[in-house]
Parts: structure tokens; sequence; C-alpha cells
């Protein structure tokens, strides 16, 4: 049992935040174990392709997320100094890691060591220029084609979260947190299954960070001089990956057209154009055609991923498809 004891100050800096580098970090263990992550079972069978096609050695990234294990180095999600910082700006921020911090990080690792770790221990500086491209790479071709459907399940969490801590305080802010979070007493006990101890925050509050990819488990970084983080699964991550139903898609119509809305509805998960043309059945050139338009209105967005441009929807398109239908 984690417990986390919490001063005024505390709960008054206490913050949100998204983090595409935790999801990133997160995601890797999806991959790795996948048995234990079954709700993310669509985008495995997607990604899994994706890179084994690409040929990318995810060794540099994946060495440091070992599974199972209490202890991921703190320096791979350095706490978000924003709200939502874009993926560059934190990747900037890894690449910044101090040689010593780094070193620090990574002599926590006393269960699952490997030579690159050790190399990337022995020699920081051309070890994070490695570790970041490899990073940015996998990012490209597995997260970034989601990210405007991640982002929305965040910031969705995020403001249930807000309403929650303004209608009954912290109490009601950490009841339906996760399973093994729990409020008593002025602390936040966390049920950690391989750690225990108790942590004074000091004044510096607590960050939370919603995430799809740490489902169903929980992090916590409380190791100084990091600011003490709790990256918990967001909220709706069950149905991250459903289609949605056809009623919002008939009144969807009625406004942007019945082919552009069907090409929405299909990039529930990101597609190629030769995907799309062979889902719908529309033309190819169609299918080009709509889509320019598409993103032209900030409705899907294009990201290369090995030979292929792969759309998705953006925030926007998102809140259109899920709209309740009065």
């Amino acid at each position: 049992m984690l417990t986390l004891g919490f001063s005024a100050d505390d709960l008054a800096r206490t913050r949100f935040a998204t983090s595409p580098l935790q999801e990133v970090v997160a995601s890797i263990r999806v991959l790795k174990d996948p048995a234990a992550h079954i709700v993310h079972e669509p985008w495995v069978a997607e990604t899994r392709p994706l890179l084994a096609a690409s040929g990318l050695d995810l060794g540099p990234l994946s060495d440091l997320v070992p599974v199972p294990s209490w202890y991921i180095p703190d320096f791979l999600t350095p706490p978000p100094l924003t709200p939502a910082p874009e993926f560059a700006a934190q990747l900037e921020t890894l690449r910044a890691t101090p040689p010593d911090q780094l070193r620090t990080d990574l002599g926590h690792m006393v269960d699952a060591r490997s030579p690159w770790v050790d190399t990337l221990h022995d020699d920081p500086v051309p070890g994070l220029a490695r570790l970041a491209e490899v990073i940015e790479a996998y990012w490209e071709l597995a997260i970034a084609p989601h990210w405007p459907r991640l982002r929305a399940l965040h910031q969705g969490d995020v403001i249930y979260r807000a309403r929650r801590l303004a209608d009954g305080g912290a109490a009601r802010l950490f009841a339906d947190l996760a399973s093994i979070v729990r409020w008593q007493d002025g602390s936040l006990h966390i049920a950690h299954p391989r750690y225990s101890g108790t942590r004074s925050l000091d004044g510096q509050g607590l960050l939370l960070v919603p995430s799809a990819f740490v489902w169903p488990s929980v992090f916590s970084s409380t190791i100084p001089p990091w600011q003490p983080t709790l990256t918990y699964p967001a909220r709706g991550v069950a149905s991250l990956w459903e289609r949605r139903d056809r009623t919002t898609a008939d009144a969807l119509a009625a406004v942007i057209g019945r082919s552009r809305t069907l090409l929405l509805m299909e990039l529930d998960t990101p597609a190629s154009t030769t995907e799309l043309t062979h889902r719908t059945g529309l033309a190819a050139s169609s299918v080009s055609e709509h889509l320019a338009a598409l993103r032209s209105a900030g409705l899907v967005t294009a990201h290369r991923a090995g030979r292929f441009v792969m759309y998705a929807r953006t925030t926007v398109a998102e809140s259109l498809v899920m709209a309740p239908i009065a």
C-alpha cells in the first residue's frame, strides 16, 4: 500500500494534465502483454503489423519498460508543465534530461537491467538521442494516428473529474478514480501489488494524468525530484475502440453528406485510402477527394506510417460522431 499524505497546500496545488509520452510508455506494456489489456485488442491487432512492416527496432524503448516491473524510469515520462503539452515539447524535455538524473533513475531498475540499459547509463548523451529517435518513430506509427481520439478521451475525463471536485472536494474526486485508490483521513491510499510506503507531498501537490493505455493499472511516481504523479485509467476507455451506431451517422449525413459521413464512421480506427476504398465501396478517386475536403475542414488528420498515409478523425470529428441524438 502506497499512502500519500496531503496538506491544505497539496490539495490547492493538485492539478490535471495529459501526457503523450505517458501514453507512449504505457502502450509498450500493452504490446508486450496484450492479454492483460484486452480492452486494447483492436489497437494491438492493427499496430503490430505496422511495426513489423516498418522494421523499427523498439529495443531501446522496450528495454526501459519491463513487464512485469514495479518501476519504469521517471525521465521517460517527465511531469507535464502545462495542462495539454504537445508530444514534440515533451520529447525535447526527455532529450534534455541531465545525465546525472538519468543515471539516478536507471539505478532504480534493480529487477530488469539489459545491455542497452547499461549502455544508456554509461554513455547517456548519444543514448538519449537514439532513444528519442525510436520514440518519435514509434509515436508516428502507433500513437499519432489515434491521438485525436485519445486526446478527446483525456479531455472528457478531466472535465468529469473537475466537476466531481467542485461537487464534493477531494473525497468525491478520488472516489471512482480506480478500484485500488481510496481517499481516507486526508491521505490517498493506493493498493499497489508490489510497492508500499508512505510519502508526504511536501506542498508540491499531486499531478493527475488520465491515460488510456495504463488501463487497468495505476502508475505512481513519487521519487524526488519529480513532482508526485498518479496516472490512472481515463473514464470511458472500455469503449475507446468501439464503432458508433448508425443513428448518429444518419443525422450527420443530412449535414455533410452520406459519403463523407461514411468515411468518418469508418475512421473509428485510422485507415489508409486503399483500406477505406475497400471498406466503403467508393471509388478511390472519390475517397481521396472526400478525405481532402474533410481534412480542409479540420475533421481528419493524415499521418505517414511507413509506406502508407493513415487518416484519423480529429477531436472535432469525434465530438460530431459521438454526439447523442435527441
